[in-house]
């Protein structure tokens, strides 16, 4: 008689998932930033970090999911780190089997688990990516990858570039980080001002990377992330201006996290929000730490993050829609263009333009931004909605088949489409 071996009970495939996200969401950044500061590999660092969770997918599966999925991971990534070392040594050195595994013995021992001091290893890896070894674009390539565990695609979408461009740049910057030497420590207070302007910029990318809709919609966690990164970079060099007036416009924006999105997942435009579900405590904290940001900022980037703060507490204290200020909303976003120059600032004038003067105010400063932002979806989704205002639906219709033509997320796939059926109404 053939026997059936006993098999254990078989956990949920929602409950692996929802294990499996949280812990991509909690760990992936830690494990890495861990694996990179032991080893100095970031390739295998990253490669052992997926790995992990494709055996986890596998294993809790049938095993349940452990007590402490972090330090199942960590474990999991550090076994496939020490393999690929173990078979890079024996085909470098043709060294007996025996002496090898006592070198990888030894690198497991000096190795330390995820606890009380991951999120300093966290903090390490951003001021290593952040480096001035490294050049400026690579540093925020480096960091919303290692740090933030965002796919290249999102990536290159942040930074309006190529998947290839950045899949390259990406790949040269881990070259470059591999074998600089650069200590995995956090800087002095004079070494880490100059890297400030950079960790700030990747902080805000990934605060803004939280705010496109994806497949499962926001990802408020890597807004609160990117806060806490904020608050903690605070601490360190307290009264910077750029970390301050950045804090204060995250926590303004994120302050209406619960309203963006309708049950059903579709965009709610700004004037259509519940205000009453805003976060009112924290928006008047941010406008409190904003007064605290001197008028003539120390940096280019400090001003400009005020004046995007200023622009943001004009819209997060209006009590109505309609009272929103729009001449003061411009006069800022004018103020702020011509500071950086930025076809981004010039297009979000153009909507503020039309609002305080009417609709063909506002498309005329769209005028060469399409050559600006020719992979931007925004461009003609705003033209659009303003040849739409000003009585024009058939040039409205080609300009949302464009907008259409270059968005990619979901969520703004299904707004744009609405708001084209609209004109046939």
């Amino acid at each position: 008689m053939r026997r059936t071996r006993a098999r254990g009970p078989v956990t949920p495939p929602d409950e692996v998932r929802a294990a499996l996200d949280e812990a991509w969401r909690t760990s992936w950044s830690r494990v890495v930033a861990l694996l990179v500061a032991q080893y100095r590999r970031p390739d295998l660092a990253e490669d052992a970090a997926a790995d992990a969770f494709e055996a986890a997918a596998r294993t809790w599966a049938s095993s349940g999911v452990p007590h402490n999925p972090g330090a199942w991971l960590l474990t999991a990534a550090r076994r496939r780190v020490l393999d690929r070392l173990r078979s890079e040594v024996v085909h470098r050195r043709k060294e007996p089997l025996m002496a090898v595994d006592d070198e990888m013995r030894a690198l497991a021992a000096a190795a330390v688990d995820p606890g009380a001091h991951v999120a300093d290893e966290q903090l390490r890896m951003v001021f290593a990516c952040c480096h001035p070894a490294i050049a400026a674009d690579d540093r925020v390539a480096l960091t919303l990858r290692f740090v933030l565990g965002l796919p290249t695609a999102e990536i290159a979408r942040l930074q309006l570039v190529q998947e290839t461009a950045m899949a390259a740049r990406i790949t040269r910057a881990k070259k470059r980080l591999a074998a600089s030497g650069i200590p995995f420590s956090t800087p002095d207070p004079q070494e880490l001002a100059e890297r400030l302007d950079v960790v700030a910029t990747v902080v805000y990318l990934a605060f803004t990377s939280a705010y496109q809709p994806g497949v499962t919609g926001l990802r408020v966690d890597l807004g609160d992330e990117a806060i806490r990164l904020a608050r903690t970079l605070d601490g360190l060099l307290p009264g910077q201006d750029v970390v301050r007036c950045l804090l204060a416009l995250m926590m303004l924006q994120h302050s209406r996290r619960d309203t963006r999105l309708d049950d059903d997942g579709a965009i709610v435009l700004l004037p259509d929000q519940d205000r009453s579900r805003w976060h009112h405590d924290e928006i008047r904290q941010a406008v409190a730490l904003l007064g605290t940001a001197p008028p003539q900022a120390a940096t280019r980037l400090a001003a400009e993050y005020r004046l995007q703060a200023l622009v943001a507490a004009e819209h997060a204290t209006a009590p109505t829609a309609e009272a929103t200020r729009w001449p003061v909303i411009c006069d800022l976003y004018l103020e702020l263009e011509l500071l950086t120059g930025s076809p981004v600032v010039r297009l979000a004038r153009a909507v503020a333009v039309a609002e305080a003067d009417g609709p063909r105010a506002g498309l005329a400063l769209l005028d060469g931004l399409d050559d600006a932002l020719p992979r931007h979806h925004r461009v003609p989704a705003v033209r659009a909605e303003l040849l739409a205002r000003a009585g024009d639906p058939a040039a409205a219709a080609t300009a949302y088949d464009r907008a259409i033509d270059l968005a990619t997320a979901p969520a703004e796939l299904a707004h744009l489409r609405a708001r084209r059926a609209t004109l046939r109404r």
